[in-house]
């Protein structure tokens, strides 16, 4: 997969994931949702871990560090938002906003400083190749 298509798809995860936090803040606004908490907890259902987990990136490129950190700060974005859905769920919407404005903005932000550094270097190499 080129450099640019993989760009491609951190600016589409990107965005999506700025999606799903408008999606949280909805649930928690109006004490409910209409996802299924176990599939929002797994990080390969969203369209981005489906790249992110799928056969498009090689084998050298999913062993380095960059898909490695993106990897688990994927799968920690998508646990903290399941566990908001859960609180939003069992009626405890002061916990759902207290994770939400607390470690979902945090790992919510680590993913997306991964993703742009992510993105920078593969700029970069494809400048100097």
């Amino acid at each position: 997969m080129s450099n640019g298509k993989i760009i491609d798809a951190i600016h589409d995860a990107m965005r999506a994931h700025g999606i799903w936090k408008m999606r949280l803040i909805t649930a928690i606004e109006t004490q409910r949702h209409n996802h299924v908490v176990a599939d929002v907890r797994c990080d390969h259902k969203c369209e981005f871990g489906h790249w992110l987990h799928g056969p498009d990136i090689d084998a050298a490129m999913k062993n380095g560090k960059p898909y490695q950190v993106i990897r688990r700060l994927h799968a920690e974005f998508h646990d903290c938002a399941a566990d908001a859905l859960e609180c939003v769920q069992s009626g405890e919407i002061e916990k759902a906003k207290t994770i939400l404005d607390g470690e979902f903005r945090f790992r919510s932000e680590k993913l997306v400083m991964a993703l742009n550094k992510w993105k920078r270097e593969l700029t970069e190499h494809s400048r100097a190749a």
